[in-house]
């Protein structure tokens, strides 16, 4: 795969990982009543519905900024553990609302094989002075 295309790869799956988790951060904040309901049938505490919303914000700025390497994994990491919480708890309870957590670590793990294979392209390139 060259360097362009996977560059596109990242770009759309990051993209789209981003609007699944504005559009469920939006969810927790705007309609806190619904949000509350799913929280309550999964078997989820409802305190948790605020702080996951904040974590999932600084998780998206942490992956489109930059700023560190090590925070960008960790991002990754706690969006890798939410959905696959979410999956397991939807299969659990059995409601059949389990695609849109399955999508999103898809999307999760595409974006980060994606950055992860930009990532080795860019260091080759970047030549040691001798």
């Amino acid at each position: 795969m060259n360097q362009k295309t996977v560059k596109i790869s990242y770009y759309i799956t990051t993209g789209l990982l981003t609007l699944l988790m504005l559009f469920s951060t939006s969810m927790y904040l705007f309609k806190h009543e619904v949000a509350q309901q799913a929280f309550t049938s999964l078997g989820f505490p409802v305190y948790i519905i605020y702080p996951l919303a904040i974590a999932k914000i600084l998780g998206l700025i942490a992956i489109w900024t930059n700023l560190s390497p090590r925070l960008k994994e960790w991002a990754y990491a706690g969006f890798a553990f939410d959905t696959m919480l979410a999956v397991v708890a939807h299969l659990s309870v059995n409601d059949g609302q389990f695609a849109g957590a399955l999508v999103g670590l898809i999307l999760i793990l595409a974006s980060s094989v994606f950055y992860g294979l930009m990532e080795k392209e860019d260091s080759k390139k970047k030549v040691p002075v001798a």
